[in-house]
């Protein structure tokens, strides 16, 4: 274990610490490269692990998150890592990462290493099971047999303006609630904003990786 340790710290000495759990015992390392930090390197619980395609915003405001619980209710902690690719005005993508905790045994020791377990992406979730359409003074979602419709006359947008659909891709967030992953897309109307509310999507970890378990429209207040 020792070893593994110096080598961890050997190995991260170029790198900006961006992110740490002293509880989970986890700290996140990257190298600022074009204004994003990216080359990812996870220190748990002292074994080491790279991503070196991940990316994340510099701001300290978006610092990845990491939440360590039971989100598939088997019993046993999963490590969650919840990265910020783009923020702006009207804009935040964000992208999460599950581990599952497997055993790993040498000679001498043995000791939990993370394994990446998939999670469907919400955009394609979405896509698979909304339909949208929007009209000069409504806007109407549809999820299998419930149907969402929101007065959109107070946002004051011109129809010149509005697109043919609710557009889903500018607000991209994922959390962690009630031991549950989830995911929710802010839905707007028009180029110049309109937002009407989010499609919230809860995951469940079924046939190795997690996907929707339902899939809900919350309109804005």
């Amino acid at each position: 274990l020792f070893a593994v340790l110096s080598k961890a710290i050997a190995t991260t000495n170029d790198y900006d610490e961006i992110a740490k759990s002293d509880k989970v015992g986890v700290t996140i390392y990257a190298k600022k490269m074009n204004g994003l930090y990216t080359d990812f390197k996870i220190d748990f619980q002292g074994s080491l692990f790279s991503k070196p395609y991940w990316i994340n915003t510099t701001s300290p405001t978006w610092s990845p998150e990491i939440i360590y619980e039971d989100i598939s209710q088997d019993g046993k902690k999963e490590l969650v890592i919840i990265l910020t690719k783009g923020t702006g005005t009207g804009v935040l993508e964000r992208e999460v990462h599950v581990f599952q905790m497997q055993q790993r045994k040498s000679e001498k020791t043995q000791s939990m290493m993370p394994v990446e377990v998939p999670v469907d992406d919400p955009i394609a979730i979405l896509l698979k099971n909304v339909k949208t359409e929007i009209k000069p003074n409504k806007a109407i979602v549809s999820i299998d047999d419930k149907k969402y419709t929101i007065d959109i006359k107070p946002l004051g947008i011109q129809p010149g303006h509005l697109f043919d659909e609710i557009y889903f891709g500018n607000l991209i967030n994922f959390e962690i609630k009630d031991n549950q992953l989830i995911a929710k897309l802010g839905g707007q109307i028009s180029p110049v904003g309109g937002y009407v509310g989010d499609i919230q999507i809860t995951y469940k970890f079924k046939d190795k990786m997690y996907q929707a378990k339902s899939i809900e429209f919350i309109p804005y207040e």
